[in-house]
């Protein structure tokens, strides 16, 4: 009777481990789709949002915990906002959360940083009543915050939304602004600081992926 239990707990405890390394291997490692978003930015009115398109790569290191890298790039050039021109975002961090058969649920955290080609200008005199504007990118720290929502329609490929706050921090900035001087009849330049700020940024994305 002992070496039965014995031997029917053995068959119980490989079954077990057989099924949870099955499990495991079920779920792909890796993940690579193309994404549409769309990202909120600050304007002269208020927010404004505009599209873009962007790429993402997925590592799943369990069912649970996955490590992520994306980039987008939006190339409409808004000529009235805060920070002018087009928007690139880089972004790499962590997923969390639970899998089911079909489908998933997650919270998001990836840190990086969102460059804006013509986000600072300067006045340059060029000449005695006229200026020249030239315009330089702008790259600030930001982390998209939120939450994902996955399906599943095979083994192999993955439709995913997501929602959340693009957090970017601007830090202080100085630039100059020039002041004529009826003594010497030329503008001089007086250095102006720009304050630093943060901002919440609503930002969507939609894919389909390859898991392999």
């Amino acid at each position: 009777m002992t070496r039965t239990c014995l031997f029917t707990a053995t068959i119980v405890i490989f079954l077990m481990q057989s099924n949870m390394f099955a499990q495991s291997q079920d779920l792909p490692k890796f993940e690579v789709a193309a994404e549409f978003t769309t990202f909120e930015r600050d304007d002269f009115q208020g927010k404004r949002t505009e599209p873009g398109l962007g790429g993402r790569f997925t590592f799943n290191l369990n069912r649970a915990v996955s490590l992520e890298t994306a980039g987008y790039f939006f190339p409409k050039r808004c000529f009235d906002c805060l920070e002018n021109g087009r928007v690139t975002e880089v972004l790499a961090g962590v997923k969390v959360g639970k899998r089911f058969e079909n489908w998933g649920i997650f919270a998001k955290a990836r840190p990086g940083f969102v460059n804006f080609s013509r986000g600072e200008f300067e006045l340059v005199p060029n000449g005695t009543f006229s200026f020249e504007v030239r315009r330089r990118p702008v790259t600030s720290f930001a982390a998209d915050i939120g939450g994902v929502l996955e399906f599943y329609p095979s083994k192999r490929i993955v439709t995913r939304f997501d929602a959340g706050d693009t957090i970017i921090h601007f830090t202080s900035r100085t630039t100059s602004i020039f002041i004529f001087d009826p003594v010497t009849n030329s503008f001089n330049p007086v250095p102006f600081i720009r304050p630093g700020r943060t901002t919440h940024n609503f930002q969507f994305m939609a894919s389909v992926g390859f898991r392999f």
